[in-house]
């Protein structure tokens, strides 16, 4: 593919510029001999790094705007991408905005974990609109960890009962709250969010943490549907929570193992996380719960001279231990930290009280650069309703295929352009940055 047809294909998939800084190495002037060991020593470096080979987006502007211009092989990718924040998938509709993500080693150990942070504003097609700031930061040799996000939003949420898709036998509110039809409704509120969690290494890629997490919704309405009976509205009433307003603060304990090789596209390692959040009424929340959550994801690579041919495994539950969740903060499709679970289906579009997921991923690289690649993927999900239908009593699948295009090799920075279905004739377009998981 000439340069030409690359670029049209770019500007067709991103319609976005990437902006990328570099930063030079300047060797100590000491003396002569000094300087040749420093530059031996970092030509060994860069040969031993199969990243210099590779080639994004920046690499690609750099080509158009100075074709003959000379790479220096010394010269190291800065870790920040700024872009516009292109997106679709079908719960926001198409999405526009300002992105900026951000990946470096804190300290000279070499063991240190890949640090990243990200902030976006963003609109939706859809009347959403999105600011949030987060981070994952660790320190050198990994002592501690921080993992937070603040959200401000006015938030539009699909929303197709509870359950699983099997109907409840009860009452007629029964019925309708596990809408067995899968009826669409739509929610819209003001949305706030602050976590921040703070995990300490006590073993070799062993943390245990804590933190406090509060979510608050604000003038909440269905605004399209006038019907008193919704799925919302009956969960809402049954089990103690306004229906315009609620709060859901709480504390946050978890133990983290983590061995991946990067936080944004990892080709081999294992992450897991388990955690307790206990919702407290003295913080503010409308009602007290208990919540046990389990998060484990693990990576195979297939080839050493071609690591980026992964097999990878995500597996994410959260159970309902006591107490009561507001609907909106149910666990369900999507409802992982990064939205990214369920592709096929709307955010929410099955929920309970109890939730279990599984995602197999198969990555490969396209061209030998590195500059395309593609997945593909497989899902399956299962939750209860209190009515009747327990966890794993019935299951609901996905699954679909992706490209991949380099935004940022020092980083492994995708955009992920994934198309997935499901069944009630759920299907999608899904475009995002970096991995689902």
């Amino acid at each position: 593919m000439n340069r030409i047809g690359m670029v049209v294909m770019i500007a067709v998939l991103v319609s976005s510029i990437h902006t990328a800084a570099f930063s030079q190495i300047n060797p100590p002037v000491d003396s002569v001999k000094a300087d040749s060991l420093r530059i031996k020593a970092a030509k060994a470096s860069f040969a031993a790094d199969s990243t210099y080979k590779q080639y994004d987006i920046a690499d690609l502007l750099r080509d158009i705007i100075h074709p003959n211009k000379k790479v220096n092989p010394l010269r190291k990718k800065s870790g920040i991408t700024l872009m516009p924040n292109v997106a679709y998938n079908p719960s926001i509709g198409a999405q526009i905005g300002i992105k900026a993500v951000a990946g470096r080693k804190l300290g000279g150990d070499p063991n240190t974990l890949m640090s990243v942070a990200a902030t976006s504003a963003s609109i939706t097609t859809k009347g959403i609109i999105y600011f949030y700031l987060s981070h994952n930061i660790y320190t050198p040799g990994n002592k501690w960890n921080f993992q937070g996000s603040l959200v401000a939003a006015k938030t539009v949420t699909p929303d197709f009962g509870l359950g699983i898709g099997q109907g409840a036998e009860g009452s007629e509110e029964d019925r309708i709250l596990t809408n067995p039809d899968r009826k669409g409704y739509v929610l819209h509120a003001q949305y706030y969010n602050f976590r921040e969690k703070v995990y300490k290494q006590v073993h070799e890629n062993l943390f245990v943490g804590a933190g406090v997490s509060f979510d608050i919704r604000r003038k909440i309405e269905d605004r399209s549907n006038t019907d008193e009976l919704t799925p919302y509205n009956i969960y809402s009433d049954r089990n103690g929570f306004d229906r315009d307003h609620y709060m859901s603060n709480g504390l946050l304990f978890n133990v983290q193992y983590t061995t991946r090789d990067n936080q944004n596209r990892a080709y081999k390692g294992i992450y897991a996380d388990a955690g307790v959040r206990v919702n407290q009424t003295w913080m503010g929340s409308t009602r007290s719960a208990v919540q046990f959550t389990t998060d484990f994801r693990k990576y195979w690579s297939l080839s050493a001279s071609n690591p980026e041919h992964v097999i990878a495994f995500w597996n994410w539950g959260s159970y309902l231990v006591g107490g009561a969740l507001p609907y909106l903060e149910l666990p369900g499709t999507g409802k992982d930290v990064n939205f990214r679970s369920g592709r096929g289906y709307t955010v929410a579009y099955f929920k309970g009280t109890k939730y279990f997921y599984s995602e197999l991923e198969y990555r490969f690289p396209i061209t030998a650069n590195k500059f395309l690649s593609g997945v593909t993927f497989f899902n399956i999900e299962s939750t209860n309703d209190d009515l009747g239908t327990k966890l794993f009593q019935k299951w609901q699948p996905a699954g679909g295929a992706g490209l991949r295009v380099l935004f940022n090799k020092a980083t492994r920075t995708n955009l992920c352009i994934d198309y997935a279905f499901g069944n009630y004739g759920a299907r999608g377009l899904f475009l995002g940055l970096n991995e689902a998981f």
